[in-house]
């Protein structure tokens, strides 16, 4: 935290403990609300209440807080003044909060809410975590196709002030079926008596409630959509994902990938209020059956021990070749797991891609063989230079064909690609390396003495 707002916490506090609440306001006049929030979040939770209570879009502030946060000041704040904070928050926020509370937290808090909103929380919290259902909200804008243009304009005036979004307004009929959507720029624009009918587009994207909330944010993106409404089997409609959730998808998503791509299981919540049992638990399963893996490494190298302590001069540029093999198998696999991500390539374009990368990783190889070559003849001979030259070639290729071809086969068998980490890809080109380097080694060099290092 900075000294400004190491200042403004201490004057909040002040100004709450001697009931002196102009001054706070004073003090937080001109900050946006997720400003205000990271403030409040360093009051103790009284203090914070007391100040909160007052604010006029406490709701919108207290839906900035860290989620760790929210359950915390939860568990303080008095029943009744957050059940009425509760009730204020979008129904998706109100929802995911609610989620998060132990049971008897959430048996005191349900009594407390109006009946609307039991229900909501009950239909919302009852779908599948990672589902467009547990992502979605009911606070949308919807319309009647026989209303003309000033009704509508009127009713979303005066009827749908809560709703999440009203740049898009879905058209229903009694059944809630959805019939179509009209923007709001259209009814601004359009004769005040036309129908809404002859406004609205038939045309809908929609998705189930059942889809995986990655599907949700991709189709959002992809029909550059405000907001993507979800409908049961009967077609009716149920809820809306808005843009800015799917984004929210889009990030804890990449933060998933990223985390597993280093070997590191899934963090929950922030890194840095993450407990040290918790990093090291995260992170100790793939740390661990690496190193069992790199036992086919000593394997390798053990049963070539007597080219190795023929020729010394190997040893020197052992960790030079397996390196290079698992950095271009690790650059290989980071593509292809974000184009699997992306939905740029399916498991069909294999063939075609295994065929593009063996080019690229030939041309790779042979650069860099080239390079280490000039210092395999410095530092041996000829015939160290010609070892090393292969093997580059044979190593980067094979780690390139390895690192393209692990998130396909991950793929193939419903398993998450990007757990084709770096931290596995290397250590599986780095045990093909060996195997690879000292085998061409012991075919051009077993009759040889040895090379003087």
């Amino acid at each position: 935290m900075s000294r400004t707002e190491t200042d403004l916490v201490l004057v909040l506090s002040q100004a709450i403990e001697k009931n002196d609440f102009d001054n706070a306001f004073i003090a937080l006049k001109g900050l946006r609300p997720i400003d205000v929030a990271d403030a409040l979040e360093q009051l103790e939770p009284t203090l914070c209440w007391r100040l909160l209570e007052l604010l006029p879009n406490r709701a919108e502030i207290f839906s900035y807080f860290e989620p760790e946060e929210q359950v915390c000041f939860a568990r303080e704040f008095p029943r009744a003044s957050l059940a009425e904070l509760v009730s204020e928050m979008p129904a998706d926020e109100r929802t995911d909060l609610f989620k998060r509370l132990d049971p008897s937290q959430r048996a005191t808090l349900l009594p407390a809410l109006a009946e609307e909103d039991r229900a909501d929380i009950h239909k919302l919290s009852a779908y599948v975590e990672g589902t467009a259902g547990a992502l979605m909200t009911s606070d949308y804008a919807a319309l009647k196709q026989d209303m003309t243009v000033l009704q509508a304009m009127t009713y979303l005036r005066e009827e749908a002030p809560d709703a999440e979004t009203i740049y898009q307004a879905y058209v229903v009929d009694d059944q809630k079926c959805l019939l179509g959507v009209v923007s709001l720029r259209d009814l601004i624009i359009s004769d005040l008596d036309k129908s809404v009918k002859d406004l609205m587009t038939s045309d809908v994207v929609s998705a189930s409630a059942f889809d995986d909330q990655e599907d949700i944010a991709k189709k959002i993106a992809r029909y550059d959509l405000l907001a993507l409404p979800i409908v049961d089997k009967q077609g009716a409609l149920i809820g809306i994902v808005t843009y800015d959730d799917a984004m929210d998808v889009v990030s804890e998503e990449a933060t998933d990938d990223i985390h597993k791509s280093a070997g590191v299981s899934t963090i929950i919540g922030s890194i840095k209020g993450a407990s040290i049992g918790l990093l090291y638990r995260k992170r100790v399963f793939w740390l661990v059956l690496l190193v069992f893996g790199n036992l086919f490494s000593g394997a390798g190298i053990a049963h070539f021990e007597d080219i190795i302590a023929a020729n010394i001069v190997l040893v020197f540029f052992l960790p030079l070749l397996v390196d290079s093999g698992g950095n271009a198998g690790s650059q290989s696999a980071t593509l292809m797991v974000r184009a699997l991500a992306t939905g740029e390539v399916v498991m069909r374009d294999w063939l075609y891609l295994i065929g593009r990368e063996a080019l690229v990783a030939l041309a790779l190889g042979c650069t860099m063989a080239a390079a280490v070559s000039i210092l395999g003849y410095i530092r041996g001979d000829s015939t160290v230079a010609l070892v090393l030259a292969l093997s580059m070639v044979s190593i980067v290729m094979i780690g390139c064909m390895i690192g393209m071809s692990l998130p396909f086969i991950l793929s193939k068998f419903n398993l998450d690609p990007a757990s084709a980490s770096a931290p596995l890809i290397t250590s599986v080109c780095d045990a093909t390396g060996v195997v690879i380097y000292l085998f061409i080694a012991s075919l051009l060099l077993a009759d040889l003495s040895i090379v003087p290092v």
